[in-house]
């Protein structure tokens, strides 16, 4: 079995993160399936807002670039707001996928899979926007199996047995897909 490097950043900046706690979980399966993984918490780092002028000066936006460019695959961990993706995941994005001055985005061809804490199940497609993006601009290959979990989807500090094996599941595929793309022969940059 090839060990991929598959980090997970948790993009949650709330102490309580549930999504936090589901990035955690993630890795730690990924770990088990024997790749390398570990868990890029936003909320320990110092974050400027995405200004696409000085934010690339930042330690840790360039440290962050270098974790994903040198992925085979990343997960992103985030709570879903007001029917969308946090705001945090899309700075993220913004400042580690602007090109211009001889900067590269690091997303080009990566597999991404989204892992997604809610209130209610009712914005399980809050993804479908973030996920076209990705495929789009940076020609991701998004993991169709979305790990998206609400408040029910708990039984006092675990997720239910049905709901933890879709998380089991989701970062099997996502390990999957990687593994099948590492012979891919080709590479991407900005094109239509």
């Amino acid at each position: 079995m090839i060990s991929l490097r598959l980090p997970v950043i948790s993009c949650s900046l709330d102490p309580a993160s549930i999504s936090r706690r589901l990035a955690e979980r993630s890795a730690t399966l990924l770990t088990v399936a024997g790749h390398q993984s570990e868990v890029m918490d936003l909320a320990a780092l110092d974050l400027p807002p995405f200004d696409n002028d000085r934010v690339f000066d930042s330690e840790s936006i360039r440290a962050l670039h270098a974790l994903i460019r040198e992925a085979d695959g990343v997960v992103l961990a985030f709570p879903i707001y007001n029917w969308a993706p946090s705001s945090t995941v899309k700075a993220l994005i913004e400042a580690t996928g602007a090109t211009g001055n001889g900067r590269r985005a690091a997303w080009f061809d990566k597999v991404i899979t989204f892992v997604c804490a809610a209130g209610l199940p009712h914005s399980y497609m809050a993804t479908a926007a973030l996920g076209q993006s990705l495929m789009l601009d940076f020609k991701c290959v998004v993991n169709p199996y979305t790990a998206y979990f609400s408040e029910r989807d708990w039984s006092a500090e675990s997720l239910t047995v049905d709901r933890a094996a879709r998380l089991e599941k989701t970062m099997t595929v996502h390990a999957e897909l990687a593994t099948l793309l590492q012979g891919r022969t080709y590479s991407s940059d900005w094109e239509v």
